[in-house]
């Protein structure tokens, strides 16, 4: 179900905020946390990136996703405009609803705990 995404590694036990990046980073780094056939929890780091220009996610699951530094703003189509997204904030995805990624902050790092189940 979950098989095609680019991860870092899955580890049984660490810390969230362990090993963030100094620096930009020329793309999101996704370290995978938790993986079982219905269930796939991750962390995914931004500095800067966001989606490409009229480029839409279109996932066939579901996923729950909270931001836990940094900062985002996050569309979600049909909504009139976009969410800004600080530390706690989170959004509830279903399946197949096309959202993006308008924005990370480039100054800060960005932590996304993104929980993916079906």
């Amino acid at each position: 179900m979950f098989a095609g995404r680019r991860f870092s590694g899955m580890a049984n036990h660490g810390n969230i905020f362990a090993e963030l990046p100094l620096g930009p980073l020329p793309e999101e780094v996704m370290a995978e946390l938790l993986s079982t056939p219905n269930l796939r929890i991750e962390r995914i780091v931004s500095t800067g990136q966001a989606s490409p220009a009229n480029d839409w996610f279109d996932q066939d699951w579901n996923e729950w996703v909270i931001l836990l530094r940094g900062r985002a703003r996050l569309l979600l189509e049909g909504e009139p405009e976009a969410r800004s997204l600080g530390p706690g904030d989170y959004v509830h995805i279903l399946a197949h609803r096309h959202h993006r990624v308008l924005w990370t902050d480039p100054n800060q790092v960005t932590v996304w705990l993104a929980v993916h189940y079906c």
